[in-house]
């Protein structure tokens, strides 16, 4: 007979080899499968010199083995910290969700039980036994978890209940398994998304080795930079004070955001400025590269980060919505951002007109690091890794409440807020990916070069 730990199970003594031996190939199997994938992923990357998203593939593997050594010592630790003990008062506070009361709690009891008479009643000409089995496991695991919580209390005496029991313990595993998953896939798709949108810039390269663009760029053609295409896509009428510039540029985003004036008007100035001699350079497989540099930058999570998160978690309180108010500020971010580059391409035009208002050929557009916030570029890119990782978190939050919790969850209470979350969540995604990130590749690459692996 197998003997009980305590906790309702049978510890590895009596626990048949076979069992134990299938489980641990299982897990080893998956893990050196996943260990191997991961090898040849880099390989392949090492093959075509893609260096930055080896990086990058590199720092994902260090992000997964710190999320796995915290579940390491989650797991090693957590009989220690159910067994600490705090006043009863102090663990009623900062709850996530309402405490039912006792008549509540004896209210959803009784509708539970009817529902599962009902169901046994109407069902047993054709599940009888099956459902039985069901309920009887549910049944089980409910009153083996209840007395488990109901033990740690009991030996934490009167007046005080356990710290954190190993119930919530295992959901907090499950939170950090969710919220490295919801990580890789974000990911991926920021970089899936930003290739995609260069991939529309290939004709545009392809373009200015065409004898019709060096006609239409001809070196020694005087124009007025209103005249340019550069010029009448962003010296108009809504250009002339501050507020209406900004509000152009905010809108501009959403549609055409980098035009192919716009692409043609930076490759001159970075040649120009970095490459006179070198006419037929490749910028749009630059670019690229530059994207995959600025790649490496966003998949790494600082210590900061972390921090952010578990003060994400400290204020999650019932009655704060959080999360919900939470969702709205990667996309503010993002739209703050996006309008931000887009000035500064509306900028750079507006210096050319009052440098000379006679355009000699192509306009030479010139970038400083004055039309950046704190005369930094790169501060734009921290606070796009930090609102994808915002994002992430709040979306693998969402997916974690659904998975342990189900839909009748007091998170999920609301069904317009659970809407208007995931709509925020994808949204964010989609912009930031598709739009903002390769407009800041773009629009920095003007002024810094770095032209190792490139043609």
């Amino acid at each position: 007979m197998a003997v009980d730990s305590g906790s309702g199970g049978a510890t590895l003594e009596y626990t048949p080899t076979w069992a134990l031996a299938t489980v641990c190939f299982f897990f080893i199997f998956i893990s050196i499968f996943l260990e191997h994938s991961i090898n040849l992923l880099v390989n392949f990357l090492k093959r075509h010199r893609k260096n930055a998203l080896t990086e990058a593939v590199e720092k994902l593997k260090s992000e997964l083995m710190l999320m796995g050594f915290v579940s390491l010592l989650l797991a090693v630790t957590q009989n220690s910290i159910s067994k600490i003990c705090i006043p009863a008062k102090i663990g009623d506070i900062m709850l996530p969700c309402r405490k039912k009361g006792a008549s509540e709690e004896k209210e959803t009891e009784d509708v539970e039980h009817f529902v599962i008479v009902n169901k046994i009643v109407t069902n047993f000409s054709a599940a009888a036994n099956g459902l039985y089995d069901e309920i009887l496991r549910q049944t089980v695991h409910r009153r083996l978890a209840e007395e488990d919580d109901a033990a740690a209390s009991d030996s934490c005496g009167d007046g005080k209940v356990a710290f954190m029991t190993k119930d919530a313990l295992h959901q907090l595993h499950i939170l950090i398994f969710v919220l490295a998953v919801m990580h890789i896939l974000y990911s991926v798709l920021t970089m899936a998304l930003g290739r995609a949108k260069m991939r529309r810039w290939e004709s545009w390269e392809e373009e200015t080795r065409t004898m019709e663009y060096q006609v239409e760029n001809d070196p020694n053609r005087f124009r007025f930079a209103r005249q340019t295409t550069f010029g009448r896509r962003h010296l108009t009428s809504c250009t002339e004070t501050s507020f209406h510039l900004w509000l152009k540029c905010f809108f501009r985003q959403f549609y055409n955001s980098v035009a192919k004036v716009d692409y043609t008007t930076m490759r001159h100035g970075f040649i120009a400025a970095h490459l006179p001699s070198r006419h037929n350079f490749d910028f749009q497989k630059y670019i690229q590269r530059s994207l995959e540099e600025d790649f490496k930058v966003m998949v790494s999570i600082s210590p900061l980060m972390w921090f952010v998160l578990a003060a994400f978690m400290l204020v999650d309180v019932y009655g704060w919505f959080v999360y919900l108010w939470l969702s709205y500020v990667p996309l503010l971010v993002v739209l703050v951002l996006g309008t931000k580059l887009e000035h500064i391409v509306a900028k750079m035009a507006l210096q050319i007109k009052e440098q000379n208002s006679v355009i000699v050929g192509t306009p030479l557009v010139r970038l400083n690091d004055d039309l950046f916030w704190f005369r930094k570029p790169r501060f734009v890119l921290v606070l796009l890794r930090y609102t994808l990782f915002v994002n992430a978190f709040e979306l693998a939050v969402f997916v974690w409440v659904t998975w342990q919790f189900s839909f009748k969850s007091c998170y999920h209470e609301n069904t317009v807020i659970i809407v208007t979350r995931i709509f925020l969540a994808v949204t964010t995604q989609i912009l930031c990916s598709y739009i903002t990130l390769p407009l800041y590749a773009l629009v920095t690459q003007v002024k810094y070069i770095d032209l190792k692996g490139c043609s």
